[in-house]
């Protein structure tokens, strides 16, 4: 299907996932913010469709599938695994390595840099909230998704939840990943898109390094859940599926 700017951003980045490039580096949210046309999403991030839509079209496509695309008809029981390792893993290791060096800096620098005492408390409370959001995802979401999407294979019917639809969790899940992607949004902005001041040390370097990539690596989670993973679940819900 071609690429076109009435498309959503979302629907583009499904179809192409090296399109997800593209929009990190043009500030285009193709997760949580994803549902709107790609026109309106240009206007939001002040850049050309035209010219966004032209790096689409010169995109070159790696060989075989690219790693979102396997996960569109992949068992939920390897996607939601993936989700796990990849990202909730990545949470876990890596927040407390920025909190860390966000303390550093915050001692260093907050005379001059009042930012980064407003950064730290943003990503101290991003980071406990994740921890819970998480730990909702693998002990009840995910092992309820997993064993659905093994009946529905198997030609038997959904299995029944104590939370009645999935949308009821799926819907507060959404809502964690607009928080979240709203308060990494702050963080980038008060950070002028993570940029070190002139008089920054090594340590600042590092941590807006650092949390440049926990951002990028949220949107791939979230796009991975938002897009696809949820979506299929939904739909998989409907009566005569």
């Amino acid at each position: 299907m071609a690429t076109t700017a009435e498309r959503t951003v979302s629907e583009i980045a499904i179809e192409n996932p090296a399109s997800a490039r593209v929009f990190e580096s043009l500030g285009i949210d193709y997760c949580c913010g994803g549902k709107i046309p790609l026109r309106d999403a240009c206007f939001k991030a002040n850049v050309s469709p035209e010219s966004v839509l032209r790096l689409l079209d010169n995109l070159k496509e790696a060989v075989g599938q690219t790693e979102p695309e396997k996960w569109v008809n992949a068992p939920f029981s390897e996607l939601t695994a993936h989700i796990v390792s990849e990202h909730h893993d990545y949470v876990r290791s890596d927040g407390p390595r920025l909190l860390a060096l966000l303390q550093k800096v915050k001692a260093r620098h907050e005379w001059v840099h009042p930012e980064a005492t407003t950064i730290n408390d943003i990503f101290a409370a991003l980071y406990q909230e994740l921890c819970i959001h998480m730990l909702k995802e693998e002990q009840v979401l995910f092992p309820y998704l997993n064993s659905m999407d093994a009946a529905v294979r198997a030609g038997n019917a959904v299995p029944p939840a104590f939370f009645g639809s999935v949308r009821n969790p799926i819907e507060r899940m959404l809502a964690d990943h607009n928080d979240a992607g709203h308060s990494m949004a702050r963080i980038s902005t008060l950070s002028s898109g993570y940029q070190t001041p002139p008089d920054g040390c090594p340590t600042f370097r590092a941590l807006y390094h650092g949390l440049a990539e926990f951002e990028s690596n949220l949107h791939r989670h979230v796009h991975l859940e938002n897009n696809i993973l949820f979506p299929r679940a939904l739909e998989m819900e409907k009566p005569g599926k």
